[in-house]
């Protein structure tokens, strides 16, 4: 997952504006106690950061997978 697609994803799950709040204001032990935001700018992958957020939101298996994010391939885990 690139940065542009995790934008699109947080864009598409969140909304535009709520997205933004989160990912700079939401704490997320699984990051080590900091938020999205700071997690991407220490270098943390885009990838490990959306799933941090998903767990946080409690987000369905199905939408994990937003705009620009490639499913994957049948009976592989989610």
């Amino acid at each position: 997952m690139t940065r542009s697609e995790f934008d699109r994803a947080v864009a598409d799950e969140f909304g535009v504006t709520g997205g933004r709040t989160l990912v700079r204001d939401l704490v997320m032990r699984a990051l080590g106690g900091v938020t999205a935001q700071e997690a991407l700018s220490r270098g943390d992958a885009p990838a490990v950061v959306w799933k941090a957020l998903c767990d946080e939101m409690d987000v369905a298996g199905p939408r994990r997978y937003g705009v620009g994010i490639a499913k994957p391939p049948e009976g592989a885990p989610a």
